[in-house]
C-alpha cells in the first residue's frame, strides 16, 4: 500500500489531522492497536479552546459539539470557605471555553472519516516505522496473522506516550524533561446535575477538588489523592463525603450524589520530549508532551499540534517548501512550554503537598488570595485558561 501521510494513532490528534488532510485532498491511513471500541470508551477530558472548537470546525466536525457543547465564559476558584468567580470572557475580550467530551471528539471526527470512506485499520500489532531519516519512509504492521507494508511520504506519531513513534526515534536523538507529582486525581462519573454551571477548582487542607461536568445532565468529579492509592479503597459514599468536605458549604449543598458509572485514578506528571520532529517523523500530542489536567491542556496542545503540522503540510503538498514543516518543532514546542508552565503553576497553586506542610498551605491561601482581587493576575489566568494565541 502507499499513502500520502501514515498516522499512528486514532485519537482525537490523529483523527483531525486526517479530517483536515482530507479535506485537502492528501490521501491519509491511520493505523490504531485497539478496537474502534475501545478508543470509544475512553474516558477523558473535556474542556476546549476556542482555537480547538475552531480547528474542529475548519475540520467540519463540529456541528453536534455547536449544538451540545457547553460554552463557559468563567470558572471559580473555591478556598477559605468561599467560590471566587473569575470572569474570564471580560478579562479576555470575549473569549471563553467549551465543555464537549474528549470521547464525543473521538466520535465526531471517526464518524466524519468513515462517512467519507477514508482507511483506518483497527487491531493492528507489531507496526514499526521505518527509515523516516531519509526521503521514503514505511510504517509495517500485522494484523490477521499477515504483515502489511505501507509506503508514505510522511509519518505522523499520534499514538500517545506509550505509543510506538516516539519509541522509534534512534537514542540520543530526543532529551526528555519530566516531573512526577506525589498524588493522582481520584474521579468518578454520575448521571447527577453539575454542582455549578461552571468550573470549580477547591483548595483545602484536606487536598484538592474539583467539580466538572460532561453535560447538565453527568457530572465529573475529582479528589486528590496520594500516587499509591488503590481505587478499590473508595466506595461511592466514601467518594461523596470526601468531596462535601473539601468544598466551600454553598457548593457543597449543591452537589447531588448517586451511584457513579466511572471511577478511576489518573497520576500526574508533566513531560515533554524534544524536539518533535526526525526527518520525515512528526511527533503529536502526547506522544510528545504530558501535562497535568488542572490547566485543561491536554486535548488543547494535541489541537496546536495538529493545527501546526496541519500547516506545514498544506504547504508542502500545495508548494512544496518545507519552511512550514522545518518550523513545526519549534513552534509547537514555545506553545507547549507555556502550557507546561501553567499547569504546573495551577497545580501547585491548588493541590496540597505534603512535604511543605501548615507553611505551604498558608503561602497558597496567600497567593489564591491575591490572585482573585488583583485584575492582572486574573487577567493572566484567564488568557493562559481559554488559550494563548497560535
Amino acid at each position: 500500500m502507499r499513502t500520502r501521510v501514515a498516522i499512528i494513532g486514532s485519537g482525537p490528534s490523529g483523527l483531525l489531522l486526517g479530517q483536515l488532510l482530507a479535506g485537502i485532498g492528501v490521501e491519509t491511513i491511520i493505523l490504531e492497536r485497539s478496537s474502534r471500541e475501545h478508543v470509544l470508551g475512553r474516558v477523558r477530558a473535556g474542556v476546549l479552546e476556542q482555537g480547538t472548537v475552531d480547528l474542529l470546525g475548519e475540520a467540519g466536525a463540529a456541528d453536534r459539539l455547536h449544538a451540545q457543547g457547553l460554552p463557559h465564559e468563567g470558572i471559580s476558584l473555591a478556598f477559605g470557605g468561599r467560590a471566587h468567580r473569575i470572569d474570564m470572557s471580560a478579562l479576555t475580550g470575549g473569549k471563553h471555553v467549551t465543555v464537549y467530551g474528549q470521547t464525543e471528539v473521538t466520535l465526531d471526527l471517526m464518524q466524519k472519516r468513515e462517512a467519507a470512506g477514508l482507511v483506518t485499520v483497527f487491531e493492528t500489532s507489531n507496526v514499526a516505522l521505518h527509515d523516516f531519516d531519509g526521503a521514503s519512509p514505511s510504517v509495517s504492521y500485522d494484523r490477521d496473522g499477515v504483515t502489511h507494508r505501507i509506503d508514505c511520504d510522511f509519518i505522523a506519531g499520534c499514538d500517545g506516550y506509550h505509543g510506538v513513534s516516539r519509541k522509534s526515534v534512534p537514542e540520543g536523538a530526543l532529551k526528555t524533561f519530566e516531573r512526577q507529582y506525589p498524588f493522582g486525581w481520584l474521579g468518578v462519573l454520575a448521571e447527577v446535575p453539575p454542582a455549578d454551571r461552571e468550573l470549580v477548582y477547591a483548595n483545602h487542607e484536606r487536598g484538592f477538588a474539583l467539580c466538572s461536568m460532561r453535560s447538565p445532565q453527568r457530572s465529573r468529579y475529582y479528589v486528590q489523592v496520594p500516587a499509591d492509592e488503590r481505587v478499590e479503597a473508595w466506595s461511592d459514599d466514601r467518594f461523596w463525603d470526601e468531596l462535601h468536605s473539601r468544598l466551600p458549604p454553598q457548593i457543597a449543598a449543591a452537589v447531588t450524589t448517586g451511584p457513579s458509572f466511572e471511577k478511576s485514578i489518573a497520576p500526574l506528571r508533566s513531560f515533554v520530549a524534544e524536539p518533535m520532529r526526525f526527518g520525515r517523523l512528526f511527533l503529536v500530542g502526547d506522544a510528545a508532551h504530558i501535562v497535568p489536567p488542572t490547566g485543561a491542556k491536554g486535548l488543547n496542545l494535541a489541537a496546536s499540534d495538529v493545527r501546526y503540522l496541519f500547516a506545514g503540510l498544506r504547504e508542502f503538498y500545495g508548494g512544496k517548501s518545507e519552511a512550514g514543516l522545518d518550523a513545526y518543532s519549534a513552534k509547537a514546542l514555545a506553545r507547549v512550554w507555556k502550557a507546561v508552565r501553567f499547569s504546573w503553576w495551577m497545580t501547585t497553586m491548588l493541590h496540597r503537598f505534603p512535604e511543605t506542610g501548615e507553611f505551604g498551605q498558608r503561602i497558597q491561601e496567600a497567593e489564591l488570595d491575591y490572585l482573585v482581587h488583583s485584575k492582572a493576575a486574573c487577567t493572566a489566568l484567564a488568557e493562559n485558561y481559554v488559550g494563548l494565541p497560535y
